[in-house]
């Protein structure tokens, strides 16, 4: 007991000194930024400028439910016009296995391509990214995994986002999982981030509110783990501003509209804005968390982390308790009393009334108590080799918050707030139902009036975001 309790001491007092070291030589490596094409139409933009590069063959790396919903078809039918030649590998699956990406590395080499488009969520463009990568190495893949594992760097590789959260189109990572292994891995490498990548809102409208929600929080996640980061900069802070601000604006819509494309292409740019932030200043405990959940559980990327986030946050509330402040005065939560500490508690409360608004559950229906020592292990471990967070947590640390999550664990809370909703409509029935009807006349005033723009927002251009071509 002793030695454990020395043990997370030295880890507690020790780890932060050599992230901060490490950070420092991180902020020395060159990251490219790829051309962005915005708005409708942008996926077949993208489509026809890559006939330009003259390659002799494409792979589009993609999933079956975009062939089903006939997403795929006018992007092959920009890339015909423009003479591109292409085969379609569409078997990737949620968290890319290694087998899934083996069969499309086959694909890629018995076709001859040289280059790869990824079209779909985060699981299939961190596919293709890591096809790009094997291609040109002679490793296997599990030996990819790690920093800089490739002694050659990939194939281009371009991209199409159907889900706005992963930011995947922007960073130097791609995550495939080892169903042998039960865990995920994580390739690194700054050649890994695309050359080109269009964030089409028009592929999006079709998004089940659940898929927008899950994968809405995860881009706050990353932009909320950028900024209070130990290797958070300048230029990161401003992009992770921007994403916590115009996700809080603009997810409740897309979850409850999912046809307006304003709020689609805001939350696109939201992802976009958040990959580059933590692209550079990394990611925390939540995502340490979250990936041992989608390795044992299968549980969905962005909705393991949506669940774990507000326990990570109240977690690190002392020491990120100025920068968790800073948040809630960006999304307008913070208050006349000048309470830092005060400040920092609403923006937690703010994050989980957001997952609240948008269908989060508070627990994890698949977690498993028995379970549990064994994830906080891999957990603290994941998060003691790679991320440089406010406040490294124990493994009692890490059992204790993942208890949290455990399915009834939020009953009496859950109670409670069914109770008070239920009061609240006894008490005001003529006032509520005065208040649905002005709301839902608004929001039928502002769907006539809005249209999607095409404009990238002054924090992005204050933020150096990449060149927009649209």
């Amino acid at each position: 007991m002793i030695s454990h309790t020395l043990t997370d001491l030295a880890r507690a007092t020790g780890l932060p000194v050599l992230k901060r070291a490490a950070g420092a030589v991180t902020r020395l490596v060159p990251i490219p930024q790829p051309l962005l094409m915005v708005g409708p139409g942008a996926a077949e933009r993208l489509a026809a400028a890559i006939g330009d590069f003259g390659h002799r063959r494409l792979l589009v790396v993609t999933d079956a439910m975009i062939v089903r919903l006939g997403l795929l078809a006018p992007l092959t039918a920009a890339l015909e016009r423009s003479g591109t030649a292409f085969d379609v590998f569409d078997e990737v699956e949620p968290d890319a296995p290694i087998p899934v990406v083996e069969r499309g590395l086959l694909a890629l080499r018995r076709h001859r391509c040289d280059a790869v488009l990824a079209v779909g969520g985060g699981s299939v463009i961190d596919a293709a990214k890591v096809i790009a990568l094997a291609a040109t190495n002679t490793k296997a893949l599990r030996d990819l995994a790690g920093y800089f594992r490739g002694l050659h760097g990939p194939l281009p590789v371009y991209a199409v986002p159907t889900t706005a959260g992963t930011g995947s189109e922007v960073t130097v990572a791609a995550v495939i999982s080892d169903p042998d292994a039960q865990r995920k891995l994580v390739v690194a490498d700054t050649r890994l981030v695309p050359d080109m990548a269009a964030l089409d809102p028009t592929l999006m409208t079709g998004l089940p509110p659940a898929v927008t929600a899950a994968t809405g929080m995860d881009a706050l996640t990353h932009a909320i783990e950028a900024y209070i980061s130990q290797w958070a900069t300048p230029a990161t802070d401003r992009l992770a501003l921007a994403a916590v601000g115009m996700v809080f604006e603009h997810l409740p819509r897309a979850c409850e509209h999912g046809d307006d494309l304003h709020a689609r292409e805001r939350m696109a740019l939201a992802s976009t804005y958040a990959g580059m932030a933590f692209t550079r200043a990394n990611v925390g405990n939540v995502h340490a968390i979250a990936h041992q959940l989608g390795a044992r559980y299968h549980t969905p990327h962005g909705l393991a982390n949506a669940i774990v986030l507000p326990h990570v946050l109240r977690f690190a509330l002392e020491p990120a308790a100025a920068r968790l402040a800073a948040l809630a005065r960006r999304i307008g939560v913070a208050g006349d009393d000048g309470d830092v500490a005060a400040q920092a508690a609403r923006f937690v409360d703010a994050v989980q009334a957001l997952g609240d608004r948008v269908g989060i559950p508070r627990t994890l229906a698949a977690l498993r108590d028995d379970d549990i020592p064994a994830l906080a292990q891999a957990a603290c471990r994941e998060a003691d080799l790679n991320y440089p967070v406010p406040r490294v947590m124990s493994r009692d640390d890490c059992e204790a918050l993942l208890r949290q999550v455990l399915p009834g664990a939020d009953a009496p809370a859950a109670r409670r707030r069914a109770a008070m909703k239920s009061a609240a409509k006894t008490a005001a029935p003529s006032k509520a139902a005065k208040s649905t009807k002005a709301t839902g006349a608004a929001t039928a005033a502002a769907a006539t009036k809005t249209t999607p723009r095409r404009t990238v927002p002054p924090a992005a251009r204050r933020s150096r975001a990449p060149a927009v071509a649209r």
